[in-house]
């Protein structure tokens, strides 16, 4: 029987995405690993691969289409033998309660034929994944795929089924700008909200009503840094070059590796207190604001930070990074300091607690033993979910963050 191809859900927080782009046409063979399609998800476009062969039968929705639900069909891939004939209608999905969040590959899994023999299981990548998660043994389930084998709708059909939540999606404030700037004979060009704009525009509404915000700011004198990594820079003679923000994120993660009680996120049942210091690091791109994430950057050195964060910004601003790459992170770094700003409070990128926005580093005098001499100093601004992070938490985390900026060979030690 013909094989459905979903809509995948490529992020937790994905509901619905924009079908970009068709790879393939109708007609065409598929084998495991083709590149079947670009999505458009609330992050990143990401390409979707078939975990099976077979041709591509018929396309449902066409490239350009917005607003695709998760689980909705878009194509059907045909076996060896069938026609357009066999298509008949499409199948809705089930939904599916999970137990735990489950962590999803950028190769989506394709609804694939299988079957059972003897004691061995045949199932879809994403079934068997489901499975693990949900406690469902494999050898019990009857398959409706081709040939009996267990698709991800099989898992569902004896498991309790919750509502899927949604995302609120909050009214704009104020007047409608396009209705008051058509009345006032203004004139204006749109630029369409692509997924990712529109789920970050809602995901930070989300966190500044919901989230009680408070600011903590702290000055942290740069003289020390800045010969350090000049000196560091001309040794390097090339092989790479190390910027502030490496030193700010090697120092966020220092001052979380000695004071963890700030690494930290709140749910209703427990404050989860994080091992590592998974640092997301804010970056513009052409779609929107991304955060891709260094991960345990206590253990690993400023070179390697610095070439990590060169990475993973270059693959944000193309759209080529894997959902492992930019979800999770245990606290948020944002630097405006390139552009000039002096100061700046960012807004808590959920569900962390803590989120560092960082200033120019500017010369000025100050007053040292009687003397006044000039240095360069940086202001930064903590922003603290204080359902998880007190005052005086959020403050001490500062003093540790302060003593490795203005001492970093401390972060050699």
């Amino acid at each position: 029987m013909p094989i459905n191809v979903t809509m995948p859900a490529l992020s937790p927080t994905m509901i619905e995405g924009k079908l970009a782009k068709w790879t393939k046409k109708e007609g065409d063979k598929i084998k495991s690993g083709d590149v079947l399609a670009e999505i458009e998800t609330d992050k990143a476009t990401m390409e979707v691969e078939a975990v099976d062969e077979g041709v591509l039968g018929k396309i449902l929705v066409a490239e350009g289409t917005e607003g695709v639900a998760v689980n909705t069909v878009i194509a059907m891939i045909f076996e060896e033998g069938e026609t357009a004939n066999d298509i008949g209608t499409p199948s809705a999905p089930k939904a599916i309660a999970l137990q735990k969040s489950v962590e999803v590959p950028v190769s989506v899994s394709v609804a694939t034929s299988a079957m059972k023999s003897g004691s061995r299981v045949f199932a879809t990548p994403l079934a068997r994944r489901m499975a693990v998660q949900m406690g469902v043994d494999l050898s019990k389930v009857q398959g409706s795929g081709p040939h009996g084998r267990i698709v991800k709708a099989d898992i569902g059909k004896d498991v309790a089924v919750a509502p899927v939540a949604q995302i609120a999606r909050p009214a704009s404030a104020g007047p409608d700008a396009k209705k008051l700037a058509d009345l006032l004979g203004m004139t204006y060009k749109e630029l369409p909200n692509n997924n990712i704009r529109k789920v970050v525009a809602s995901r930070l509404v989300e966190s500044k009503q919901t989230i009680p915000h408070f600011y903590l700011t702290v000055e942290c004198r740069l003289d020390d840094l800045m010969t350090a990594r000049e000196r560091i820079n001309t040794e390097a003679k090339g092989a790479f070059k190390l910027s502030v923000n490496d030193f700010v994120i090697k120092a966020v993660a220092m001052a979380l590796k000695a004071y963890p009680a700030a690494n930290v996120s709140w749910t209703d049942e427990a404050i989860l207190q994080f091992d590592h210091a998974d640092i997301s690091v804010a970056v513009s791109t052409p779609n929107g604001l991304m955060t891709p994430i260094v991960k345990a950057a206590e253990t690993k050195g400023l070179r390697q930070i610095s070439e990590e964060v060169k990475d993973l910004a270059g693959r944000a601003r193309e759209g080529k990074l894997k959902p492992i790459e930019f979800q999770g992170g245990t606290f948020s770094v944002s630097n405006l300091g390139m552009f000039g700003v002096s100061e700046f409070a960012a807004i808590i990128n959920p569900p962390q607690a803590c989120i560092l926005a960082v200033g120019a580093g500017e010369e000025k005098p100050y007053a040292r033993d009687g003397v006044i001499m000039i240095g360069t100093f940086m202001k930064c601004t903590l922003s603290v979910d204080h359902r998880a992070v007190d005052g005086s938490v959020g403050a001490e985390f500062l003093q540790f963050f302060k003593r490795y900026i203005e001492n970093p060979i401390n972060m050699l030690v």
